[in-house]
């Protein structure tokens, strides 16, 4: 079986203390049913301790957050979970966040996610390069086989199209959802032709609306929040800074988004919620890693907002083609 992973995926390394916005704050962290029972079999005081802040709810078990912040989180900025018993006594999701795991059957891919600081400082510093292990093992793909062939061979196409410096950050951002909806044509049955950026930059223009960035962070406040700091930004937009580093976000999410378009046959959506995130880091106030950070930690992190944001993508004014490509330039 292959494995696939971005170059800079075994350079990721736990800040731990020196991280600037720990996964330890505002998450409440999910344990796996192994480790709830394990803490709650637990000698002494870190045992009374978990089982004192351990608690059930639809069949899942959780640490109960205090003042915010994971209750093993310590004042040094360490887990107390991980000091006492060492990193193999912390649940799964402790042990993998950042880490992502995509199982497509015939091949699995990793990466890293964008909502913890230092994994975003890689993928905006780290140039995109793909690296390949044979790993033993063969799954059986559940899925369908000519749609995965095409979303694999349309990919890299649209990763380039995010790397040509031919074009100004915001053409290239117009180019991938233009692309996007090349290849949804594909999967919907349409003939296959060949890409034109010219003439699709043409076309972007001609669909292109005035642009309304309020109407988009409206949108995004009106979502399940999960931080004030968030929400704050949403009210503070400033004029777009088109960074190149939003290329590297909106390659990271290629990465992270495209294929899954194979489990319901819609691309578009995806690059339009990659894109509607790029439109209005670009706008927020401050660092551009930070804003990516906390764009990513609101929305991909949250299933509801992701899904809603999916769900929203052909309905909702923010989110039309002609205020997003209105909002890339």
């Amino acid at each position: 079986m292959e494995l696939r992973y971005p170059s800079y995926y075994k350079a990721f390394s736990c800040i731990a203390d020196r991280c600037p916005d720990s996964c330890c704050h505002e998450w409440e962290v999910q344990v796996d049913a192994a480790s709830a029972a394990r803490y709650r079999s637990m000698e002494g005081p870190l045992g009374d301790a978990l089982r004192e802040r351990l608690y059930d709810e639809e069949g899942e078990t959780y640490l109960r957050n205090e003042n915010g912040r994971c209750p093993m989180w310590r004042t040094d900025g360490l887990c107390r979970i991980q000091a006492e018993q060492g990193h193999e006594a912390l649940c799964t999701v402790c042990q993998q966040f950042p880490r992502l795991r995509h199982d497509y059957g015939s091949f699995v891919e990793l990466g890293l996610e964008l909502s913890c600081p230092e994994a975003a400082r890689l993928i905006l510093e780290t140039p995109l390069r793909w690296d390949t292990e044979t790993v033993p093992g063969d799954g059986e793909p559940e899925y369908d086989g000519e749609i995965m062939a095409l979303l694999q061979q349309s990919r890299p196409i649209a990763l380039a199209l995010l790397a040509d410096g031919r074009y100004s950050v915001p053409e290239r951002l117009r180019l991938l959802l233009m692309y996007g909806y090349h290849v949804q044509a594909a999967i919907d049955g349409a003939e296959p032709v060949p890409f034109d950026p010219a003439a699709a930059l043409e076309e972007a223009a001609q669909f292109a609306g005035p642009g309304n960035a309020a109407a988009l962070a409206e949108y995004y406040a009106a979502l399940d929040l999960l931080t004030e700091r968030w929400r704050e930004r949403l009210e503070a937009l400033t004029g777009p800074d088109w960074a190149e580093g939003l290329c590297r976000i909106a390659q990271y999410g290629v990465c992270r988004h495209w294929f899954q378009a194979v489990s319901d046959w819609d691309l578009s959506c995806r690059v339009k919620m990659i894109l509607s995130g790029c439109a209005l880091v670009a706008r927020l106030p401050g660092d551009l890693a930070a804003n990516a950070q906390l764009w990513s930690k609101e929305i991909e992190n949250s299933a509801q907002n992701l899904d809603t944001i999916l769900d929203d993508a052909y309905s909702q004014p923010a989110l039309t083609d002609a205020n997003l490509l209105g909002l890339l330039r």
